[in-house]
């Protein structure tokens, strides 16, 4: 005889939009059951640069930083290229305060620096520790006494009595191999993440990123996209998935990408030459350094660049990357290009024809107007010493997946929801649309966590 579980809502996933589901639903009054595949939580969440897109914090007004609703908005669909449903927008750019204000009032702490990053027209990264985030919202589950977490534990099919049913559950194997059935009265949350481990999936929607470097949580390997799609579930942004640019090639220390761009820096080929606007979101640049020989390039600066980076924010820290052996530096500009053996004359006129352009106030080359999106002026590379970082993208994470409305019900192939079956956080598709911005997916998983679970939570009172 099978096993059975029986709780009020099921939450497959435990990262953040996992715990973020499963504590928002306990202070509602729910019951549930969370499930983790691996031994150990925060998945891709815990692996991440800790970056969090909030506007009109408090935090960004004691940095004199003006942000706002309207905003945020803008650059969202500005940097999704009107890819975006509309509805998630509007549901994000809605709920984000009252979510950074969530957080901290659960004890998640953020650093008082606040820096400009990918698709940012103002400074909006709020920057955690990821992993201690989510054992923050982890402890917290714990402490309200309504939530079972059971690790080792993979979701396989989930459940209902035909296809007109609702979801009410699903079949899982727990860490001893043996196989048992959960049963949820309000539903089923995935919150699974995305695929970025499964090679097949990855090359059958993005075939141009095969060669890319693969960097995630271990059980991304779509299990709550190929869960849904067998159910019917529509999916959105498949054509979208990119790398992120600024991930060194052959570092294995660090799980996130170096982004001098965003200060200044240049992005240039083998050839010694710039091949793209520095100041798009490293998604955009993901796509451009995978056209580029060897699928490579280097990130090229001088002294007050270098100076201007942050050990506070992991994506800027040069410091660490240098004491790492990973960055390169010279005296002079033909030193540089001799350690990166790239040809010192066209490196020269490269970077010549940059400082003129920035003189002249219109890069002509590549258009390049800001240091990041519409933020920040634009600096010569003149001063001695220079630094080199080579890059190349890396497959952080999908950001696509399954089609949800702006109440996270997972919707079908013919645009109807699916009774019974949310999904939050990175399994999810449609928010972000072409490209990305950075703190976004984050953002994402912890405002569509909370949403899921409100919604899992009224359409069953309302049933």
């Amino acid at each position: 005889m099978t096993k059975t579980v029986q709780t009020q809502l099921l939450v497959i996933g435990g990262g953040l939009a996992g715990f973020a589901c499963a504590l928002q639903a306990a202070e509602d009054g729910a019951e549930v059951l969370l499930i983790e595949k691996t031994a150990t939580t925060g998945g891709s969440s815990a692996m991440s640069g800790g970056c969090l897109a909030f506007a009109g914090t408090d935090l960004q007004q004691r940095n004199d930083i003006e942000d706002s609703d309207e905003l945020l908005r803008r650059d969202l669909i500005e940097v999704g290229q009107s890819q975006n449903d509309a509805s998630l927008v509007e549901v994000y750019v809605a709920q984000q305060l009252d979510t950074y204000h969530w957080l901290r009032g659960h004890g998640v702490e953020f650093s008082p620096v606040i820096e400009a990053s990918s698709g940012q027209s103002v400074p909006r990264v709020h920057t955690v520790d990821p992993a201690d985030m989510v054992r923050t919202l982890a402890d917290k589950c714990k402490a309200t006494g309504r939530v079972r977490v059971m690790m080792s534990t993979a979701a396989k099919r989930l459940l209902r009595s035909d296809e007109r049913a609702p979801v009410r559950g699903a079949t899982a194997v727990d860490a001893s191999g043996q196989a048992f059935e959960i049963l949820a009265r309000d539903g089923v949350v995935l919150a699974s993440g995305g695929f970025c481990r499964n090679a097949e999936l990855v090359n059958r929607f993005a075939p141009h990123y095969a060669e890319a470097v693969f960097v995630g949580g271990e059980g991304n390997v779509g299990d709550g996209l190929l869960m849904g799609w067998k159910l019917g579930a529509d999916m959105r942004d498949m054509a979208c998935i990119k790398g992120t640019f600024g991930k060194h090639p052959v570092d294995t220390l660090n799980n996130h990408s170096c982004l001098a761009v965003y200060k200044g820096a240049i992005a240039v080929n083998q050839e010694g030459r710039r091949f793209v606007d520095e100041s798009l979101s490293y998604k955009l640049l993901g796509d451009a350094v995978m056209g580029q020989s060897y699928h490579s390039a280097f990130q090229i600066f001088d002294q007050p660049i270098f100076d201007s980076g942050d050990d506070r924010v992991r994506i800027l820290d040069f410091g660490r990357r240098m004491e790492e052996g990973l960055m390169m530096k010279a005296d002079s500009l033909q030193a540089l290009a001799q350690q990166i053996e790239v040809p010192y004359e066209t490196l020269r006129a490269t970077v010549d024809a940059y400082n003129s352009a920035v003189d002249a106030g219109e890069d002509t080359a590549f258009g390049r107007k800001a240091l990041v999106h519409n933020h920040g002026r634009l600096l010569r590379i003149e001063t001695a010493p220079f630094y080199a970082y080579p890059s190349t993208a890396a497959v952080f994470g999908t950001y696509c997946g399954l089609r949800i409305d702006a109440r996270m019900r997972v919707i079908d192939v013919f645009g109807e929801a699916i009774d019974g079956l949310f999904a939050a956080g990175e399994v999810v598709g449609g928010f972000h649309g072409g490209a990305y911005m950075t703190g976004s997916a984050l953002g994402k998983a912890a405002v569509f966590g909370r949403l899921a679970a409100r919604g899992a939570v009224k359409a069953a009172a309302q049933s």
